[in-house]
């Protein structure tokens, strides 16, 4: 008897998303099956960028449709598509830019800068097409840590184009300023600053934009968070009590203005002796695991307290790109595909998809 598409797509369902842990038959990710005597054909399309994950998965697509009865031959083709999530209401999205998420803590020096680069870093490495937004206006650590120097260009005499390095598009006021220039505006200035640095960019077509939020929960941060489309906010801390205090404002801002929070990332979570081994906690044990299970958040990943992260970052090659196939490396592309997924699995936005209305005086 000849091989049905109920019985192909059975044999497939066994295959689950390792992400979500959901198959890809009911979640309707499968398209254009097509059977041919014991040739089978068929696309699987995820919503998250997973260069890394394709080839397991394709053996494994492979293997299950070989278990149906007849199947000799096996084509699978897989790939992503990123699309728009909701952000907050009566937000317009971002135009060039799919998803705006935002990195932030509560307190300086927990390795935020250090986390975003590589985030961004981690999702591009994925296939993803990303950007930063260096929004610490008065202390931008982005340019020195992507290993980018310059000044933007502009084609039109308002607008400019990112700089790119490592295959990511950025934008800080540290390519506009000379480095050891002092920015001594109020709030509002370093505000309309910020702004124009995001909406005057000429963003290409990104599916990610990362934001490394400036501390703290002052002017800029509430702006960001009330004007800008943000699709979700990952926060970082490091597992020391006054760091945590500080982390639970950042957590309770963005709720405040309905942001949702994608995760939390413990950064320093423990020392490893680089000449015996030995590990120590030196900022505490599991803080930013208790808090994210207090709050109900996911608990995205723990990095170690290494002097290579901090030499690579400061050399411009983050650890991602540095050694992209280290331990710490794969630690922060666990974190990025958290993230995607987190992202993949909310609403979509449909704002760009209703009719606009003109009205006039003939109408």
């Amino acid at each position: 008897m000849a091989l049905t598409e109920q019985e192909l797509l059975a044999a497939i369902a066994g295959v689950t998303d390792p992400h979500t842990g959901k198959d890809f038959v009911s979640t309707r990710a499968l398209r254009n099956v097509q059977i041919s005597a014991g040739d089978v054909a068929f696309d699987v399309e995820l919503g998250y960028p997973a260069r890394s994950l394709i080839p397991a998965l394709r053996s494994q697509f492979i293997a299950a449709a070989k278990a149906a009865p007849g199947v000799q031959n096996v084509s699978v083709n897989i790939t992503s598509k990123v699309t728009a999530h909701a952000v907050q209401r009566g937000v317009q999205l971002l135009p060039g830019v799919k998803n705006i998420v935002a990195v932030a803590s509560g307190k300086g020096g927990v390795g935020k800068s250090t986390t975003a680069a590589n985030l961004a870093l981690a999702l591009a490495a994925e296939g993803a097409r990303v950007g930063v937004l260096d929004a610490d206006i008065y202390g931008p650590s982005q340019p020195m840590m992507l290993g980018i120097s310059g000044r933007p260009e502009s084609f039109d005499g308002k607008n400019m184009e990112p700089l790119v390095n490592h295959g990511v598009q950025v934008m800080s006021i540290g390519f506009l300023v000379e480095q050891d220039q002092a920015m001594i505006w109020r709030g509002p200035m370093a505000t309309q600053a910020l702004e124009q640095l995001l909406r005057q960019t000429n963003w290409k077509d990104l599916d990610y934009l990362i934001v490394d939020m400036p501390p703290g929960t002052g002017d800029i941060q509430l702006t960001l968070s009330q004007r800008v489309p943000i699709t979700g906010a990952v926060i970082v801390t490091t597992p020391q009590d006054i760091a945590l205090i500080d982390a639970r404002k950042g957590i309770t801002m963005f709720e405040k203005v309905n942001v949702p929070i994608l995760g939390l990332v413990e950064n320093m979570a423990q020392h490893v002796c680089s000449n015996c081994g030995h590990v120590e906690h030196i900022f505490g044990a599991d803080g930013g695991k208790k808090m994210a299970a207090e709050y109900g958040i996911d608990y995205l990943g723990a990095l170690p307290l290494a002097r290579q992260i901090r030499e690579q970052a400061d050399s411009g090659r983050p650890t991602v790109v540095a050694d992209p196939d280290g331990e710490v490396a794969q630690i922060y592309k666990h974190v990025a595909r958290e993230v995607a997924v987190k992202i993949a699995l909310k609403s979509k936005d449909f704002s760009s998809k209703f009719p606009t209305i003109s009205v006039s005086k003939s109408t």
